[in-house]
C-alpha cells in the first residue's frame, strides 16, 4: 500500500476507470463477478457508514462554529452560506437549461435493462444495515451540534470531536484507498454492459461545463466584492491567482490557507480579520463544491431518467450547504458528506453514488481552488462590513457628546 500511497486519489481513480474499461474486453465473466462481489459488500458497508459520516461532521463542525467573534461570526457564517447557496441555484439552472442541447438522454444510463442483457450477478452478499437512517443521523447531528454551539468545551463536545477523528480515520483508511477497486468495478460492469461510451463522453462533457461555470462564479463573486469595496475586481481576482493555483496542486482548502491569507491581505483585507474570516471560510464555504455536485448529480439523473424538478433540488441544495460543514478538512469530505443526502433525497443507489464519487475527484482540484478563491471575495466583503460598522460605533458617542454640550 505505500507505493500506492504516493500516487494521488485522482491517478488512481483514472488508472481504474482505464483499467475497467480495458479488462471489460477480454475478462471472463466468471472472473468478473467476483469483482461485482466486491461492488456488493462495498456497496453495502458504504451505506452503512454514510450515517456514521454525516453525525460525524455535520455535529462537531456546527457545534464548533459557536466559538468565536459573535457578530463578526454570525456575517461571515452568513455571507458562506448564501454564496454557497447562490452556487447550487447557479449550476442547477444552467445545467437544467443546457444539457437537453449537452446530453443524450437515449444513450443514457439504464442499470436495469443493462442487467437483463447481461448477468452480471455477485456471488454473494453481506447484508449491513445501517444503525440509523441518513435522516435520523442529519437531525441528531443538527440537534448536537446546535445545542452545543457557543457554549464551553463540554465532555460531549470533546466526544463529538474524538468521533469526527474515527470517521476521518474511516474515510482516509478504509473507504478512499478501496475506492479505486470500487470505481475499476463499476467501469468493468458498465463496459460488460455496453455503456461505457455514453459514460465517457458524458464525463468530458460536464467537466468542461463545469470548468466553465467555475470561472463565470468567480467573475461574479469579485464583481459583488469589488461593488461592495469598490475595488477592481478583475485587479483583486488576479492578486487571488496564487492561491488558485496552490489549491489546484493541493487540492486541499486547509493546505492552502497560508496562501490564501497572504493573498487575501495583499487584497486590502485587515490582516486580523483575515486572520479570523479565511480559515472559518475554508471550513464552512464550499461553492466550488456544491456547484460541483449539482452539476454532476443532474447529469446521471438525467442519463438515468430521475426527476430533476426544482423544489426536489432546492431542498437538496439548502441541505448540502449545510451538511457539507466542516468536510472540507477530510479527504474527499464533500463528496462523503453529500452521499447521504443523494441516497434520502435524490434516490442514489450505490452505482450512482460510485459514478458520482469518480466524477467529482475528477475535478477535485478545480472544485477546491473555487472553494479558496471564493473564500478571498467574502473577506474582503467581510472587511468593508465590519469596517462600516466599526465607524459606526466610534461615531456614536462622538455624536452623544455633541448632543449633550449643545
Amino acid at each position: 500500500m505505500k507505493p500506492l500511497e504516493k500516487i494521488g486519489l485522482l491517478p488512481r481513480i483514472l488508472l481504474a476507470m482505464t483499467a475497467g474499461v480495458l479488462c471489460s474486453t477480454f475478462l471472463p465473466l466468471a472472473v468478473a463477478r467476483f469483482f461485482a462481489t466486491f461492488n456488493e459488500i462495498f456497496g453495502h458497508f458504504l451505506s452503512f457508514s454514510i450515517p456514521l459520516i454525516v453525525l460525524g461532521l455535520v455535529a462537531p463542525g456546527i457545534a464548533e462554529l459557536g466559538t468565536g467573534a459573535g457578530r463578526l461570526l454570525g456575517i461571515s457564517a452568513l455571507l458562506a452560506y448564501a454564496s454557497t447557496l447562490a452556487a447550487g441555484f447557479f449550476s442547477y439552472f444552467v445545467c437544467r437549461w443546457s444539457y437537453p442541447a449537452l446530453l443524450d438522454a437515449t444513450s443514457g444510463i439504464n442499470p436495469v435493462e443493462a442487467a437483463e442483457r447481461t448477468p452480471f450477478d455477485p456471488y454473494f452478499s453481506i447484508d449491513m444495515p445501517p444503525l440509523m437512517s441518513v435522516t435520523s443521523a442529519l437531525l441528531l447531528a443538527f440537534v448536537l451540534g446546535l445545542g452545543l454551539a457557543g457554549g464551553k468545551n463540554s465532555g460531549l463536545k470533546g466526544a463529538l470531536v474524538e468521533f469526527r477523528a474515527v470517521v476521518s480515520a474511516l474515510i482516509g483508511r478504509a473507504i478512499v484507498p478501496l475506492l479505486p477497486l470500487y470505481i475499476f468495478g463499476i467501469f468493468l460492469k458498465m463496459g460488460v454492459e455496453g455503456q461505457v461510451a455514453g459514460i465517457l463522453s458524458l464525463f468530458l462533457k460536464i467537466i468542461l461545463l463545469i470548468f466553465v461555470m467555475h470561472i463565470a462564479l468567480l467573475l461574479f463573486q469579485y464583481g459583488i466584492a469589488g461593488l461592495v469595496a469598490r475595488k477592481n475586481p478583475l485587479k483583486m481576482l488576479r492578486t487571488m491567482l496564487p492561491a488558485y493555483l496552490t489549491a489546484l496542486g493541493t487540492q486541499s482548502s486547509a493546505a492552502t490557507i497560508p496562501v490564501t491569507l497572504a493573498s487575501t491581505i495583499r487584497n486590502g483585507v485587515d490582516a486580523e480579520l483575515a486572520g479570523f474570516v479565511v480559515p472559518l471560510n475554508a471550513t464552512i464555504h464550499l461553492s466550488g463544491s456544491i456547484l460541483k455536485i449539482v452539476a454532476c448529480a443532474m447529469a446521471l439523473a438525467y442519463m438515468s431518467g430521475m426527476p430533476a424538478g426544482t423544489g426536489l433540488y432546492a431542498g437538496f441544495i439548502f441541505m448540502l450547504g449545510i451538511t457539507m460543514v466542516a468536510a472540507p478538512g477530510v479527504p474527499g469530505g464533500a463528496i462523503m458528506a453529500a452521499l447521504g443526502l443523494l441516497q434520502s433525497m435524490l434516490g442514489f443507489d450505490e452505482n450512482l453514488q460510485g459514478l458520482m464519487i469518480a466524477l467529482y475527484i475528477a475535478m477535485d482540484s478545480f472544485g477546491t481552488a473555487g472553494n479558496v478563491t471564493g473564500d478571498g471575495a467574502l473577506a474582503v466583503i467581510v472587511d468593508r462590513i465590519h469596517a462600516k460598522g466599526r465607524r459606526t460605533r466610534n461615531a456614536s458617542p462622538e455624536r452623544s457628546e455633541t448632543e449633550n454640550n449643545s
